[in-house]
């Protein structure tokens, strides 16, 4: 938990939400918080043999793929998604590409500042990154430049979106290979939209779960959910944003680490389909250990 980057207050909550949640009668408990003088390094001198790494790590080097790269080379199994579909997750321009090919509705976006065809109200945001840090909702030309800057001062890409007004909703999954679609959750945030503030400080949205949707919409929301769950080849858990707007879900992003606190919504679905937070850290550990480290 930690780390260096915009996310470091919310990993820290994370993990000390998880540390207090965790069994100590089954687990011995070592905490590590990553911090830039590298003495979280000492990491490497727990064997592996009788260790699961359970990173709440959120954002840069802890969801990008860089931790789990390291503990592969150590060969320490850990929580959560691989290589490949952490970089892909945090990279929102990869994952546009990648559910794009496989079919599955997203607003348009572009990559390019100077694109004519650029309509308002339009999302600017970082292409890395999480927690709605630095992204922006631009109404007009006048927003546009100040809202690219502020997007670019967290990650020099940035992805401009096609804003999508409807009901914004989340669904987690947890697996492994055969992974399953939690309840789906409603956000309706008391801000403009739902971010950093909305998302940790108590009564700034209103999450709702199980979603007020019908049963065919949220059956067919938690089916897209495990499509890109599966389409990055995700594993462990992961947790799927959209916008449900004319009877259709378009998909946003995925969090592959996504957030532990006493306010995330992974947890609050988890505990919609009768499974408490410890008994979820159980199943997460258990999901660790069995598809190892490949």
């Amino acid at each position: 938990m930690g780390g260096s980057g915009d996310e470091k207050e919310v990993s820290l909550k994370s993990g000390q939400h998880v540390i207090e949640n965790l069994d100590s009668n089954k687990y011995r408990i070592v905490p590590v918080n990553v911090s830039d003088d590298n003495s979280w390094m000492d990491l490497v001198k727990i064997s592996p043999s009788n260790t699961v790494v359970f990173i709440a790590l959120h954002g840069k080097y802890g969801e990008d793929g860089r931790v789990q790269g390291f503990l592969d080379l150590l060969n320490i199994p850990y929580t959560g998604c691989g290589v490949l579909a952490s970089a892909i997750g945090m990279d929102k321009i990869m994952f546009k590409k990648i559910i794009k090919a496989e079919n599955i509705t997203t607003p348009q976006s572009t990559s390019n500042s100077t694109d004519t065809n650029l309509k308002f109200p339009c999302v600017i945001k970082p292409s890395s990154g999480g927690s709605s840090v630095g992204v922006t909702i631009v109404h007009n030309t006048k927003e546009f430049k100040k809202a690219v800057e502020k997007a670019e001062k967290h990650d020099t890409n940035i992805l401009i979106e096609e804003f999508i007004e409807g009901i914004e909703i989340s669904c987690g999954v947890l697996g492994n290979d055969k992974p399953v679609a939690l309840p789906v959750v409603e956000i309706r945030p008391k801000r403009s939209f739902f971010d950093y503030r909305a998302k940790y400080e108590e009564g700034l949205s209103e999450e709702i779960c199980p979603a007020e949707i019908s049963k065919a919409m949220t059956k067919k929301v938690q089916d897209l959910a495990v499509r890109v769950f599966r389409a990055i080849g995700a594993r462990g858990f992961s947790r799927i944003d959209m916008i449900i707007k004319d009877n259709e879900p378009y998909v946003l992003e995925i969090n592959t680490i996504p957030g532990l606190t006493p306010q995330s919504l992974l947890p609050k679905e988890a505990a919609a389909a009768g499974i408490p937070y410890p008994k979820l850290l159980d199943r997460l550990i258990s999901l660790a250990i069995e598809k190892g480290n490949f």
